[in-house]
Parts: structure tokens; C-alpha cells; sequence
């Protein structure tokens, strides 16, 4: 069965309070299995803009994937990521 993926783009704007939100999805992703495979650090884009923080999260499988971003508490999470950054996150299918 092919893994799921989050690829995440981010641009904190609220760095006071962005740890909040790290603080409620992390322990939410490693309920799910999710395990992080990029989390910052540095980045290029050779070909356009791109946003200052990346993020690939690794899930057993793309329903999995999909599950966690739909589970009530990461959407707690995700509302506190809406506020203090602007992000948009992409969940695919591996190979």
C-alpha cells in the first residue's frame, strides 16, 4: 500500500504565537503514525518564491494521511496555524 504524504508550506507571521500550534499537532500526527521527515531547515527555490518553513510528514498510508488532517483534534490545530501563519498543505499519495 502506497504511504501518504503532508507537504506544508509555511510563512509564520505570529511567531509569539505559533508554538501553540506546533504544541497541539504534534502529539496529534504521532497518534496517526505520522512521522516528520522535514521540519524547517534550510530550503532553495531555484524556480519561484517559495515560503520560509517546510514541513513532509510520512503517513502508513494516504487514507491515514487524510484521517489526521480530518480528525477533530488536528482541525483544532490547523485553526491555530490558519491564525498565525499564512500555509497551505498538500496531502499526496506516495509511489
Amino acid at each position: 500500500m502506497p504511504k501518504g504524504y503532508w507537504i506544508v508550506h509555511v510563512d509564520v507571521t505570529d511567531a509569539e504565537n505559533y508554538p501553540q500550534y506546533v504544541k497541539l499537532d504534534t502529539p496529534v500526527l504521532d497518534r496517526f503514525g505520522g512521522r516528520f521527515l522535514a521540519r524547517g531547515g534550510r530550503c532553495e527555490g531555484p524556480e519561484g518564491p517559495v515560503r520560509s518553513r517546510h514541513v513532509v510528514v510520512e503517513f502508513e498510508s494516504y487514507e491515514r494521511a487524510l484521517d489526521c488532517y480530518n480528525s477533530d483534534d488536528y482541525q483544532e490545530a490547523a485553526r491555530l496555524r490558519q491564525a498565525y501563519s499564512d500555509s497551505e498543505i498538500v496531502i499526496v499519495e506516495g509511489t
